[in-house]
């Protein structure tokens, strides 16, 4: 969300004028600093490495079967919406009809995209926790409706560096009861949250079921890191507590939990009538997509309680080498309690700009980070906090640990 585009032909623009706002990512940008700089990229949220080799090879042997390789039907195939099923009983309890209940889709990113095409009209509101990912605000625009963010905040002192295990970003609950009004239609949720790294508690989450419930409001969940859950209880999906199965529309994926971010597998859980209407938006973007790689997230979702404690372990010791690397080069450290971000506060290192800041970095010190600010309605609130990925080799970490310190 860095430019805006102003093409136009015969005095009319040719960008819709619901996309206005939304230029080039700074995705785009950062990557290409990367690339310009040489600096190691912390900024775009991929891992460096695949994912487990019998994944792999199972994507291998569902081509050379020829499973997959023509259009595989539109809710998706069998194989996986039973391992969805099957992983959501497992996992949390949850039961869903894989014939009726389940839906594929091209990534979380179409998942939130149908979601909100399908079930939000022109002028109805919509309440995000801000800051957000861009294509949240995106997809709002597309179905015509109003995004209203609430904004997670930060706690304890920003005034010095340090790890400040403690501190987080959190969810003021009077100021997101004060955000629904009679044109709310909808809330949509992220948690474990990007970019902050907040995990919404029990208590949290209890309280919007019971405010979804009072306003008869539908809630679609962004849960893609339910796996990157570092802290006891693990993850808590919002349809487990009462009166949330019937209005949730559960979106997760198989690119961060499985390192194949490129397959491109996500899903919707939901209801029937919810699973429809999501389905009658989505035929209508990629119809269907990763027909080969549907059968090897099917056999992923399966693997052994080891690998996804393996996978989390692993990922807790990158956050932790990467949150104390930048405490010690002087940023005021937001330890994550999930995803794989963590985010950081430069006023200590006497910065207050964010973007200028990241767009400086890669030269100052060899490494390309993300401003939190583009994920914000309200500039402002972010403009100090910057957002570093830790889903990267240890060596590339231990090298960009090295390269701050010069800061």
């Amino acid at each position: 969300m860095t430019s805006t585009p102003g093409a136009s032909r015969d005095g009319r623009p040719l960008l819709n004028s619901r996309l206005a706002e939304f230029g080039t990512t700074i995705f785009a940008e950062m990557s290409a600093l990367a690339v310009a700089t040489g600096a190691i990229n912390l900024g775009q949220g991929f891992p460096d490495t695949d994912g487990p080799e019998e994944v792999r090879e199972a994507a291998v042997r569902a081509l050379r079967d020829g499973r997959g390789n023509q259009y595989p039907p539109g809710p998706g195939v069998p194989e996986l919406r039973a391992a969805i099923a099957a992983h959501q009983e497992r996992r949390y309890g949850l039961t869903f009809d894989p014939d009726l209940e389940v839906l594929v889709t091209a990534g979380a990113t179409e998942a939130i995209a149908a979601s909100l095409l399908a079930l939000v009209e022109p002028g109805d509101e919509v309440i995000a926790l801000e800051p957000y990912y861009d294509s949240y605000a995106a997809s709002i625009a597309l179905a015509g409706g109003t995004r209203v963010p609430v904004t997670l905040r930060p706690d304890g002192d920003p005034g010095t560096g340090g790890a400040a295990a403690g501190r987080r970003f959190t969810l003021d609950l009077d100021e997101l009861r004060d955000a629904v009004t009679p044109r709310t239609r909808l809330l949509l949720l992220n948690t474990p949250h990007n970019p902050t790294g907040t995990v919404l508690s029990r208590a949290e989450l209890a309280e919007i079921a019971r405010l979804a419930v009072e306003h008869d409001l539908l809630v679609v969940t962004d849960e893609v890191y339910e796996h990157l859950v570092f802290d006891a209880p693990g993850h808590l999906p919002l349809a487990t507590f009462p009166g949330m199965r019937e209005r949730t529309v559960t979106i997760s994926s198989a690119g961060k939990t499985f390192s194949f971010t490129g397959w491109k597998v996500g899903w919707v859980t939901a209801p029937p009538d919810l699973i429809a209407a999501v389905r009658s938006a989505k035929q209508f973007l990629t119809y269907v997509s990763s027909g080969p790689f549907q059968y090897a997230v099917a056999e992923a979702l399966a693997l052994p309680d080891a690998y996804f404690t393996a996978f989390l372990d692993d990922m807790r010791a990158k956050r932790d080498l990467l949150a104390s690397g930048l405490a010690a080069a002087g940023f005021a450290v937001h330890r994550p309690a999930g995803t794989y971000f963590v985010t950081t506060d430069i006023r200590p290192l006497g910065q207050e700009d964010g973007i200028a800041f990241c767009r400086a970095l890669p030269e100052r010190a060899g490494v390309v980070a993300i401003p939190n600010a583009v994920f914000y309605d309200h500039r402002d609130a972010g403009a100090p906090f910057v957002r570093f990925a830790f889903c990267k080799r240890t060596s590339v970490l231990e090298e960009a640990v090295a390269r701050l310190k010069s800061l």
